[in-house]
Protein backbone atom coordinates (compact mmCIF):
# COMPACT_ATOMS: atom_id res chain seq x y z
CA UNK A 1 0.00 0.00 0.00
CA UNK A 2 1.58 3.80 -1.13
CA UNK A 3 1.44 5.41 2.02
CA UNK A 4 1.68 9.62 1.99
CA UNK A 5 3.46 11.35 4.50
CA UNK A 6 1.25 13.64 6.99
CA UNK A 7 2.12 16.71 8.36
CA UNK A 8 -0.01 18.07 10.88
CA UNK A 9 -0.62 21.98 10.34
CA UNK A 10 -2.03 25.03 12.48
CA UNK A 11 -5.67 25.81 12.08
CA UNK A 12 -5.25 29.50 11.73
CA UNK A 13 -1.97 30.71 9.85
CA UNK A 14 -0.13 33.79 11.32
CA UNK A 15 0.19 34.94 7.94
CA UNK A 16 -1.67 34.85 4.43
CA UNK A 17 0.77 32.65 2.31
CA UNK A 18 0.60 33.85 -1.32
CA UNK A 19 2.11 31.94 -4.15
CA UNK A 20 4.17 33.85 -6.65
CA UNK A 21 4.17 33.05 -10.35
CA UNK A 22 7.72 31.36 -9.79
CA UNK A 23 5.88 29.10 -7.59
CA UNK A 24 4.39 25.99 -7.73
CA UNK A 25 1.20 26.28 -5.45
CA UNK A 26 0.26 23.26 -3.03
CA UNK A 27 -3.54 22.73 -1.11
CA UNK A 28 -2.18 23.47 1.84
CA UNK A 29 -1.44 27.27 0.91
CA UNK A 30 -5.13 28.05 0.74
CA UNK A 31 -6.63 24.91 2.66
CA UNK A 32 -4.54 24.05 5.80
CA UNK A 33 -5.57 21.31 7.78
CA UNK A 34 -5.37 21.28 11.63
CA UNK A 35 -5.65 17.49 13.82
CA UNK A 36 -7.63 17.49 17.22
CA UNK A 37 -6.05 14.46 18.97
CA UNK A 38 -7.87 12.07 21.58
CA UNK A 39 -6.59 10.46 24.56
CA UNK A 40 -4.78 7.00 23.67
CA UNK A 41 -8.02 5.43 25.59
CA UNK A 42 -10.41 6.66 22.99
CA UNK A 43 -10.44 5.22 19.31
CA UNK A 44 -12.07 7.58 17.21
CA UNK A 45 -12.93 5.74 14.33
CA UNK A 46 -15.14 8.91 13.29
CA UNK A 47 -18.45 7.73 11.53
CA UNK A 48 -21.14 10.70 11.69
CA UNK A 49 -20.34 14.44 13.11
CA UNK A 50 -22.43 17.16 14.06
CA UNK A 51 -20.95 20.60 14.49
CA UNK A 52 -22.82 22.04 17.91
CA UNK A 53 -21.63 25.34 17.48
CA UNK A 54 -17.84 26.94 17.27
CA UNK A 55 -16.56 25.32 20.20
CA UNK A 56 -17.77 21.63 20.66
CA UNK A 57 -18.35 19.08 18.17
CA UNK A 58 -20.23 15.45 18.65
CA UNK A 59 -19.07 12.49 16.92
CA UNK A 60 -20.04 8.79 16.58
CA UNK A 61 -17.42 6.02 16.05
CA UNK A 62 -18.06 2.54 14.79
CA UNK A 63 -17.79 1.16 18.23
CA UNK A 64 -21.10 2.93 19.12
CA UNK A 65 -19.91 5.78 21.04
CA UNK A 66 -21.00 9.02 20.96
CA UNK A 67 -18.26 11.99 22.12
CA UNK A 68 -19.39 15.47 22.90
CA UNK A 69 -15.74 17.17 22.00
CA UNK A 70 -15.14 20.59 23.98
CA UNK A 71 -12.59 23.12 22.75
CA UNK A 72 -11.69 21.20 20.03
CA UNK A 73 -8.93 23.94 18.61
CA UNK A 74 -6.78 24.15 21.85
CA UNK A 75 -7.06 21.63 24.77
CA UNK A 76 -9.76 19.39 23.62
CA UNK A 77 -12.30 17.87 26.42
CA UNK A 78 -14.23 14.66 25.65
CA UNK A 79 -17.03 13.67 27.24
CA UNK A 80 -19.01 10.50 26.57
CA UNK A 81 -22.49 11.29 25.68
CA UNK A 82 -24.21 8.07 24.65
CA UNK A 83 -22.74 4.20 24.06
CA UNK A 84 -23.82 0.77 23.08
CA UNK A 85 -25.37 1.97 19.57
CA UNK A 86 -25.00 -0.97 16.52
CA UNK A 87 -22.56 0.57 14.21
CA UNK A 88 -24.25 4.17 13.56
CA UNK A 89 -23.06 5.62 10.33
CA UNK A 90 -24.13 9.02 10.43
CA UNK A 91 -24.69 11.74 13.16
CA UNK A 92 -27.52 15.27 13.05
CA UNK A 93 -28.31 17.29 15.85
CA UNK A 94 -31.51 18.70 15.59
CA UNK A 95 -33.96 20.57 18.34
CA UNK A 96 -31.68 19.53 21.26
CA UNK A 97 -31.52 15.95 20.34
CA UNK A 98 -29.28 13.95 18.54
CA UNK A 99 -30.45 11.56 15.75
CA UNK A 100 -28.80 8.60 14.68
CA UNK A 101 -29.37 5.42 12.15
CA UNK A 102 -28.66 2.33 14.01
CA UNK A 103 -28.82 -0.60 11.55
CA UNK A 104 -32.42 -1.42 12.67
CA UNK A 105 -33.31 2.20 13.45
CA UNK A 106 -33.16 6.11 13.07
CA UNK A 107 -32.98 7.01 16.87
CA UNK A 108 -33.59 10.07 18.89
CA UNK A 109 -31.20 10.37 21.48
CA UNK A 110 -32.01 13.42 24.32
CA UNK A 111 -30.38 14.82 27.54
CA UNK A 112 -33.44 15.27 29.76
CA UNK A 113 -31.45 16.32 32.94
CA UNK A 114 -29.21 18.47 30.93
CA UNK A 115 -26.51 16.83 32.87
CA UNK A 116 -24.26 15.43 29.78
CA UNK A 117 -25.33 12.15 29.37
CA UNK A 118 -27.64 10.94 27.29
CA UNK A 119 -31.27 9.98 29.12
CA UNK A 120 -33.45 8.37 26.48
CA UNK A 121 -33.18 6.32 23.34
CA UNK A 122 -35.99 7.05 21.16
CA UNK A 123 -36.74 4.79 18.26
CA UNK A 124 -38.03 7.37 15.93
CA UNK A 125 -38.19 5.60 12.59
CA UNK A 126 -37.96 1.23 11.69
CA UNK A 127 -39.24 -1.02 9.80
CA UNK A 128 -36.85 -1.93 7.08
CA UNK A 129 -35.50 -5.24 6.93
CA UNK A 130 -32.27 -6.69 8.76
CA UNK A 131 -30.74 -10.44 8.45
CA UNK A 132 -27.53 -10.29 10.54
CA UNK A 133 -25.30 -9.80 6.69
CA UNK A 134 -22.17 -7.79 7.54
CA UNK A 135 -22.83 -5.17 4.76
CA UNK A 136 -26.22 -4.38 5.71
CA UNK A 137 -25.18 -0.75 6.84
CA UNK A 138 -27.37 1.65 7.05
CA UNK A 139 -26.39 5.90 6.44
CA UNK A 140 -27.85 9.15 7.56
CA UNK A 141 -29.70 11.28 8.54
CA UNK A 142 -29.24 14.08 6.43
CA UNK A 143 -32.09 16.77 7.05
CA UNK A 144 -34.16 19.16 4.78
CA UNK A 145 -35.57 22.19 5.17
CA UNK A 146 -38.64 20.80 5.26
CA UNK A 147 -37.72 18.78 8.29
CA UNK A 148 -37.35 15.32 6.82
CA UNK A 149 -34.28 12.90 7.31
CA UNK A 150 -32.95 11.66 4.54
CA UNK A 151 -31.54 8.19 5.10
CA UNK A 152 -30.20 4.75 2.61
CA UNK A 153 -29.80 1.20 3.17
CA UNK A 154 -27.09 -1.00 1.88
CA UNK A 155 -27.48 -3.80 -0.25
CA UNK A 156 -27.12 -6.85 1.50
CA UNK A 157 -24.16 -8.30 -0.76
CA UNK A 158 -23.91 -11.84 0.27
CA UNK A 159 -25.05 -14.41 3.36
CA UNK A 160 -27.84 -13.48 5.55
CA UNK A 161 -28.68 -15.17 8.13
CA UNK A 162 -32.70 -14.29 7.96
CA UNK A 163 -34.71 -13.47 4.94
CA UNK A 164 -36.03 -9.94 6.35
CA UNK A 165 -33.83 -7.78 3.63
CA UNK A 166 -36.85 -5.58 2.46
CA UNK A 167 -35.70 -2.34 1.15
CA UNK A 168 -31.92 -3.12 1.17
CA UNK A 169 -30.65 -0.78 -1.47
CA UNK A 170 -33.35 1.70 -0.76
CA UNK A 171 -32.86 5.51 -0.17
CA UNK A 172 -35.60 6.91 2.39
CA UNK A 173 -37.00 9.78 3.23
CA UNK A 174 -38.93 10.19 6.87
CA UNK A 175 -41.19 12.30 7.67
CA UNK A 176 -40.99 14.56 11.12
CA UNK A 177 -43.53 12.25 12.67
CA UNK A 178 -41.46 9.15 11.90
CA UNK A 179 -43.17 7.97 9.52
CA UNK A 180 -40.99 6.97 6.52
CA UNK A 181 -41.46 6.78 2.17
CA UNK A 182 -39.19 4.83 -0.30
CA UNK A 183 -38.14 7.05 -2.75
CA UNK A 184 -35.63 5.80 -4.90
CA UNK A 185 -33.74 2.03 -5.19
CA UNK A 186 -30.82 0.45 -6.90
CA UNK A 187 -28.18 1.66 -4.81
CA UNK A 188 -25.24 -1.32 -3.93
CA UNK A 189 -23.38 0.69 -0.97
CA UNK A 190 -24.80 4.52 -0.85
CA UNK A 191 -22.51 5.38 2.09
CA UNK A 192 -22.48 9.00 1.75
CA UNK A 193 -25.94 11.30 1.26
CA UNK A 194 -26.55 15.01 1.56
CA UNK A 195 -29.10 17.59 0.51
CA UNK A 196 -27.73 20.91 -1.90
CA UNK A 197 -29.37 24.37 -1.53
CA UNK A 198 -32.21 23.67 -3.76
CA UNK A 199 -33.43 21.09 -1.30
CA UNK A 200 -32.90 17.95 -3.65
CA UNK A 201 -31.10 15.01 -1.87
CA UNK A 202 -28.08 13.49 -3.25
CA UNK A 203 -26.05 9.77 -2.58
CA UNK A 204 -22.59 8.33 -2.96
CA UNK A 205 -22.53 4.78 -4.36
CA UNK A 206 -19.53 2.80 -4.36
CA UNK A 207 -18.17 0.93 -7.86
CA UNK A 208 -18.97 -3.07 -7.75
CA UNK A 209 -21.12 -5.21 -9.59
CA UNK A 210 -23.73 -3.04 -11.24
CA UNK A 211 -22.02 -0.21 -10.67
CA UNK A 212 -19.64 0.64 -13.21
CA UNK A 213 -17.45 3.25 -10.82
CA UNK A 214 -18.61 5.71 -7.46
CA UNK A 215 -20.89 8.09 -8.67
CA UNK A 216 -23.09 11.00 -7.05
CA UNK A 217 -26.80 10.33 -8.02
CA UNK A 218 -30.06 12.49 -7.30
CA UNK A 219 -32.58 10.97 -5.04
CA UNK A 220 -36.02 11.01 -6.88
CA UNK A 221 -39.16 9.39 -6.37
CA UNK A 222 -39.01 6.60 -8.92
CA UNK A 223 -35.93 6.46 -9.99
CA UNK A 224 -34.02 3.02 -10.20
CA UNK A 225 -30.52 3.60 -9.91
CA UNK A 226 -29.45 0.21 -11.69
CA UNK A 227 -28.07 -2.45 -9.39
CA UNK A 228 -30.58 -5.18 -9.16
CA UNK A 229 -30.68 -6.61 -5.73
CA UNK A 230 -33.01 -3.63 -4.68
CA UNK A 231 -35.60 -5.12 -6.91
CA UNK A 232 -35.97 -8.24 -4.76
CA UNK A 233 -35.79 -6.22 -1.85
CA UNK A 234 -39.37 -4.23 -2.76
CA UNK A 235 -42.17 -5.01 -0.37
CA UNK A 236 -44.63 -3.03 -1.91
CA UNK A 237 -45.40 -0.62 -4.99
CA UNK A 238 -43.34 2.36 -4.86
CA UNK A 239 -45.10 5.50 -6.29
CA UNK A 240 -43.92 6.42 -9.70
CA UNK A 241 -41.88 3.17 -9.59
CA UNK A 242 -41.84 1.12 -12.66
CA UNK A 243 -40.45 -2.15 -12.13
CA UNK A 244 -38.26 -3.10 -14.96
CA UNK A 245 -37.42 -6.96 -16.17
CA UNK A 246 -34.99 -8.93 -16.69
CA UNK A 247 -32.02 -6.81 -16.71
CA UNK A 248 -29.36 -6.53 -19.72
CA UNK A 249 -25.72 -7.14 -19.85
CA UNK A 250 -22.68 -5.93 -21.38
CA UNK A 251 -24.34 -2.87 -22.39
CA UNK A 252 -22.73 0.85 -22.49
CA UNK A 253 -24.51 2.59 -20.24
CA UNK A 254 -25.85 5.32 -22.91
CA UNK A 255 -27.80 2.32 -24.60
CA UNK A 256 -28.89 0.84 -20.89
CA UNK A 257 -30.27 4.09 -20.18
CA UNK A 258 -32.16 3.54 -23.46
CA UNK A 259 -33.08 0.47 -22.54
CA UNK A 260 -33.35 -0.43 -18.92
CA UNK A 261 -37.40 1.19 -17.48
CA UNK A 262 -36.79 4.13 -14.86
CA UNK A 263 -32.56 3.64 -15.26
CA UNK A 264 -31.39 7.12 -13.87
CA UNK A 265 -28.22 7.58 -14.91
CA UNK A 266 -25.93 9.54 -11.70
CA UNK A 267 -25.56 12.82 -11.91
CA UNK A 268 -21.70 12.79 -11.82
CA UNK A 269 -19.07 9.86 -12.36
CA UNK A 270 -16.31 9.30 -10.65
CA UNK A 271 -13.51 8.09 -12.67
CA UNK A 272 -11.78 5.27 -10.94
CA UNK A 273 -8.06 6.33 -9.52
CA UNK A 274 -8.29 9.44 -11.14
CA UNK A 275 -11.47 10.61 -8.58
CA UNK A 276 -10.78 7.90 -5.97
CA UNK A 277 -11.99 4.23 -5.70
CA UNK A 278 -14.40 4.36 -2.94
CA UNK A 279 -16.92 7.55 -2.44
CA UNK A 280 -18.50 8.61 0.64
CA UNK A 281 -19.77 11.35 2.77
CA UNK A 282 -22.13 14.48 0.68
CA UNK A 283 -21.86 17.88 2.30
CA UNK A 284 -23.05 21.43 0.88
CA UNK A 285 -20.46 24.20 1.26
CA UNK A 286 -23.41 27.25 2.65
CA UNK A 287 -20.71 28.72 4.13
CA UNK A 288 -21.22 31.98 1.88
CA UNK A 289 -17.98 32.60 0.67
CA UNK A 290 -16.30 31.66 4.18
CA UNK A 291 -14.78 28.55 2.43
CA UNK A 292 -13.49 29.86 -0.50
CA UNK A 293 -15.21 30.58 -3.65
CA UNK A 294 -17.38 27.50 -4.21
CA UNK A 295 -20.80 28.66 -2.72
CA UNK A 296 -23.52 26.08 -2.97
CA UNK A 297 -21.20 23.00 -4.63
CA UNK A 298 -21.07 19.85 -2.97
CA UNK A 299 -17.26 18.13 -1.41
CA UNK A 300 -17.20 14.43 -1.81
CA UNK A 301 -15.32 12.31 0.66
CA UNK A 302 -12.78 9.62 -1.03
CA UNK A 303 -11.78 6.66 1.80
CA UNK A 304 -8.88 4.70 0.19
CA UNK A 305 -7.41 7.60 -1.15
CA UNK A 306 -7.81 9.49 1.59
CA UNK A 307 -9.35 12.75 -0.04
CA UNK A 308 -12.02 14.98 -0.65
CA UNK A 309 -13.44 16.12 -3.72
CA UNK A 310 -15.62 19.12 -4.71
CA UNK A 311 -18.72 18.65 -7.14
CA UNK A 312 -20.56 21.39 -9.39
CA UNK A 313 -23.77 20.64 -10.26
CA UNK A 314 -26.52 22.09 -13.00
CA UNK A 315 -29.43 21.15 -14.22
CA UNK A 316 -30.15 20.13 -18.06
CA UNK A 317 -33.52 18.79 -19.25
CA UNK A 318 -34.77 19.04 -15.84
CA UNK A 319 -32.34 16.55 -14.57
CA UNK A 320 -28.81 17.07 -12.82
CA UNK A 321 -25.41 16.83 -14.50
CA UNK A 322 -21.73 17.87 -13.62
CA UNK A 323 -18.31 18.30 -13.18
CA UNK A 324 -15.94 16.75 -10.56
CA UNK A 325 -12.79 18.60 -9.09
CA UNK A 326 -9.89 17.40 -6.71
CA UNK A 327 -10.17 19.49 -3.87
CA UNK A 328 -8.08 18.26 -0.99
CA UNK A 329 -5.84 15.35 -0.50
CA UNK A 330 -3.24 14.18 2.60
CA UNK A 331 -5.62 13.35 5.31
CA UNK A 332 -4.62 11.45 8.81
CA UNK A 333 -6.58 7.82 6.74
CA UNK A 334 -10.42 6.98 4.87
CA UNK A 335 -12.23 9.96 4.58
CA UNK A 336 -15.76 8.68 5.98
CA UNK A 337 -17.88 11.81 7.15
CA UNK A 338 -17.34 15.41 6.80
CA UNK A 339 -19.59 18.53 7.92
CA UNK A 340 -19.39 22.44 8.26
CA UNK A 341 -19.07 24.50 10.93
CA UNK A 342 -20.45 27.63 12.00
CA UNK A 343 -17.33 29.47 11.30
CA UNK A 344 -16.95 28.19 7.48
CA UNK A 345 -14.48 25.63 8.36
CA UNK A 346 -14.96 21.97 7.44
CA UNK A 347 -15.02 18.95 10.10
CA UNK A 348 -13.64 15.82 8.11
CA UNK A 349 -14.11 11.99 10.05
CA UNK A 350 -11.69 9.36 9.53
CA UNK A 351 -11.25 5.38 9.51
CA UNK A 352 -9.53 3.43 7.46
CA UNK A 353 -11.75 0.39 9.03
CA UNK A 354 -9.73 -2.37 8.46
CA UNK A 355 -10.39 -1.83 4.71
CA UNK A 356 -6.99 0.19 4.44
CA UNK A 357 -6.56 3.60 3.31
CA UNK A 358 -3.49 6.34 2.48
CA UNK A 359 -2.70 8.25 5.17
CA UNK A 360 -0.62 7.32 8.61
CA UNK A 361 -3.41 6.45 10.93
CA UNK A 362 -5.94 4.16 11.30
CA UNK A 363 -8.60 7.19 12.65
CA UNK A 364 -8.97 10.60 13.36
CA UNK A 365 -11.15 13.90 13.44
CA UNK A 366 -9.38 17.06 11.47
CA UNK A 367 -10.75 20.32 9.99
CA UNK A 368 -9.64 22.14 6.92
CA UNK A 369 -10.08 25.94 7.06
CA UNK A 370 -9.62 28.28 4.31
CA UNK A 371 -6.90 31.21 5.00
CA UNK A 372 -8.40 33.64 2.59
CA UNK A 373 -6.33 33.68 -0.27
CA UNK A 374 -8.08 32.24 -3.42
CA UNK A 375 -6.18 29.70 -5.49
CA UNK A 376 -6.39 29.54 -9.22
CA UNK A 377 -9.19 26.83 -9.80
CA UNK A 378 -12.00 26.11 -12.37
CA UNK A 379 -14.52 27.12 -10.41
CA UNK A 380 -17.57 26.22 -12.69
CA UNK A 381 -17.90 23.92 -16.02
CA UNK A 382 -21.24 24.49 -18.02
CA UNK A 383 -22.34 22.14 -20.77
CA UNK A 384 -23.11 24.11 -23.88
CA UNK A 385 -24.97 22.60 -27.45
CA UNK A 386 -21.22 22.75 -29.14
CA UNK A 387 -18.72 22.26 -25.81
CA UNK A 388 -18.02 24.03 -22.43
CA UNK A 389 -18.47 26.72 -20.51
CA UNK A 390 -15.65 27.53 -17.40
CA UNK A 391 -15.49 30.31 -15.15
CA UNK A 392 -12.25 30.53 -13.12
CA UNK A 393 -11.30 31.74 -10.15
CA UNK A 394 -9.13 34.68 -11.24
CA UNK A 395 -8.74 36.21 -14.92
CA UNK A 396 -6.60 33.88 -17.36
CA UNK A 397 -3.67 34.79 -19.34
CA UNK A 398 -5.00 35.20 -23.02
CA UNK A 399 -1.50 34.06 -24.67
CA UNK A 400 -2.14 30.79 -22.53
CA UNK A 401 -5.63 30.18 -23.39
CA UNK A 402 -6.07 30.96 -26.67
CA UNK A 403 -3.69 28.47 -27.34
CA UNK A 404 -5.37 25.37 -28.75
CA UNK A 405 -2.99 23.23 -27.19
CA UNK A 406 -3.15 23.95 -23.93
CA UNK A 407 -6.37 21.92 -23.78
CA UNK A 408 -6.72 18.14 -23.89
CA UNK A 409 -10.26 17.09 -24.09
CA UNK A 410 -11.35 13.07 -24.28
CA UNK A 411 -15.03 11.15 -23.54
CA UNK A 412 -15.67 7.67 -22.67
CA UNK A 413 -18.21 5.37 -20.53
CA UNK A 414 -18.75 2.29 -19.13
CA UNK A 415 -20.35 -0.60 -19.23
CA UNK A 416 -23.17 -1.75 -17.18
CA UNK A 417 -23.29 -5.20 -16.37
CA UNK A 418 -23.65 -7.76 -13.20
CA UNK A 419 -19.48 -8.26 -12.78
CA UNK A 420 -17.35 -5.83 -10.77
CA UNK A 421 -16.92 -2.31 -11.90
CA UNK A 422 -16.01 -1.59 -15.43
CA UNK A 423 -12.70 0.24 -17.26
CA UNK A 424 -13.26 3.26 -19.47
CA UNK A 425 -15.08 2.17 -22.76
CA UNK A 426 -14.91 3.87 -26.22
CA UNK A 427 -12.58 6.81 -24.88
CA UNK A 428 -12.20 8.75 -28.45
CA UNK A 429 -10.28 12.63 -28.24
CA UNK A 430 -12.65 15.68 -28.73
CA UNK A 431 -11.71 17.85 -31.41
CA UNK A 432 -11.64 21.49 -29.80
CA UNK A 433 -12.28 23.97 -33.00
CA UNK A 434 -12.08 27.06 -30.84
CA UNK A 435 -11.00 29.04 -27.41
CA UNK A 436 -13.46 32.05 -26.85
CA UNK A 437 -12.35 34.41 -23.82
CA UNK A 438 -15.14 36.62 -22.11
CA UNK A 439 -13.46 40.49 -21.83
CA UNK A 440 -13.22 40.23 -17.90
CA UNK A 441 -10.87 37.20 -18.60
CA UNK A 442 -13.08 34.96 -16.12
CA UNK A 443 -14.66 32.90 -18.27
CA UNK A 444 -13.75 30.88 -21.17
CA UNK A 445 -15.96 28.89 -24.39
CA UNK A 446 -14.33 25.82 -25.45
CA UNK A 447 -15.73 24.94 -28.92
CA UNK A 448 -15.68 21.05 -29.94
CA UNK A 449 -17.17 18.79 -32.56
CA UNK A 450 -17.99 15.28 -30.88
CA UNK A 451 -19.85 15.42 -27.56
CA UNK A 452 -21.59 12.19 -26.81
CA UNK A 453 -24.84 11.78 -24.75
CA UNK A 454 -23.81 9.67 -21.61
CA UNK A 455 -20.25 10.29 -21.90
CA UNK A 456 -17.59 11.67 -19.01
CA UNK A 457 -15.59 14.34 -20.61
CA UNK A 458 -12.70 14.72 -19.02
CA UNK A 459 -10.71 18.08 -19.49
CA UNK A 460 -6.95 18.69 -18.78
CA UNK A 461 -5.03 21.92 -18.92
CA UNK A 462 -1.69 21.99 -17.09
CA UNK A 463 -0.17 24.32 -18.99
CA UNK A 464 -2.96 26.98 -18.42
CA UNK A 465 -1.85 30.13 -16.26
CA UNK A 466 -3.92 33.15 -14.80
CA UNK A 467 -3.47 36.71 -15.93
CA UNK A 468 -0.85 36.99 -12.90
CA UNK A 469 1.11 33.89 -14.11
CA UNK A 470 -0.34 31.34 -11.80
CA UNK A 471 -1.35 27.52 -12.50
CA UNK A 472 -4.09 26.07 -11.67
CA UNK A 473 -4.31 24.28 -8.38
CA UNK A 474 -6.15 21.51 -10.24
CA UNK A 475 -5.80 21.18 -14.01
CA UNK A 476 -8.27 18.21 -14.31
CA UNK A 477 -12.29 18.49 -14.30
CA UNK A 478 -14.47 15.47 -15.24
CA UNK A 479 -17.77 16.45 -17.07
CA UNK A 480 -20.97 13.85 -16.73
CA UNK A 481 -22.66 14.60 -19.75
CA UNK A 482 -25.79 13.02 -19.55
CA UNK A 483 -27.79 15.62 -21.67
CA UNK A 484 -26.52 18.28 -24.36
CA UNK A 485 -28.04 21.10 -24.11
CA UNK A 486 -30.46 22.09 -26.78
CA UNK A 487 -29.94 25.53 -28.30
CA UNK A 488 -32.88 28.51 -27.10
Amino acid sequence: MVRILFITLLLFVPEALHASSTEVASEQDYYPISTVTPPDAIKLEVSGIAVLSTNEVAVVNRRGELWRIQNPDSTPNFKLFASGLHEPLGLAWRSNAFYVVQRSELTRIVDNDNDGIADEYQTFAKGWGVTGNYHEYAYGPKFDSAGNAWITLNSTLGKRLVDDFAWRGWGLRVEPDGSWTPISGGMRSPSGLGVNHLDDAFFTDQQGNWVATCSLSHMRTGAFHGHADALKTMSGPVPGFVKPGPLPEDLLLPEAARKVPGLALPAVWFPYRKMGMSATDVTLDNTAGRFGPFTNQLFVGEFVQSRILRVFLEKVGGEYQGACFPFREGFQCGVLRIEFGPDGSMWVGQSNRGWNSFGSRSYGLQRVAWIGTTPFEIATMHALPTGFLLRFTEPVAHESAEDLRTWKLSSYTYEYHSTYGSPEMNTKNVTLSAVNISPDGFEVRLETRGLREGYVHELRAPALRSSSGRQLLHSEAYYTLNRIPRSP
